[in-house]
């Protein structure tokens, strides 16, 4: 037995459990990505040329916060069905881990180009993900449709902001 399946509750908040830690897993490693994020806004963000299509800064939390739960969800339906070991869980964790170090790439390193490319192998990956996850169940791969409609627009600012800061 694990933390996701736990004989020792009801079955009302057994069923809950796999979901809640889908959710605050995802939402942990979306956090974890702002201690990168945050000491760069007011001080070398703030300082770069920014294109005309950057949102306000307060738009992006409340954004991430929405993607990163609609992916959660989408994950742990499809978890439900393939199981830990399966190749959708290894592209979900994948897909993660390249989100998380785009923020390190462009916030901590200064790095707008090999952010650009990572960029791109991450929308790869959403792609690869968001097709394994339609082929398990229809609305895991709807619900990640938002997650790769806006890392798209991310990544056309990311080349915008390497355009204007090169």
């Amino acid at each position: 037995m694990s933390f996701l399946d736990s004989a020792d509750d009801g079955p009302k908040r057994a069923a809950r459990r796999p979901l809640l830690a889908f959710i605050l897993g995802t939402l942990i490693i979306g956090a974890g990505a702002s201690v990168f994020t945050e000491p760069s806004i007011p001080t070398w963000y703030a300082g770069l040329v920014h294109p005309a299509i950057a949102p306000p800064n307060w738009v992006f939390a409340p954004v991430w916060t929405t993607l990163y739960v609609l992916m959660a969800v989408a994950a742990w339906r499809v978890w439900r069905i393939a199981g830990t070991r399966s190749k959708e869980m290894l592209a979900y964790g994948v897909q993660l881990a390249l989100n998380f170090a785009w923020s390190a790439i462009f916030f901590a390193a200064h790095q707008i180009g090999l952010a650009m490319i990572e960029v791109i192998v991450l929308l790869l990956a959403i792609l690869v993900t968001t097709g394994l996850f339609f082929r398990r169940d229809l609305l895991a791969g709807l619900l990640l449709l938002p997650y790769l409609g806006w890392s798209s627009f991310a990544a056309f600012l990311t080349h915008a902001f390497w355009v204007l800061n090169t």
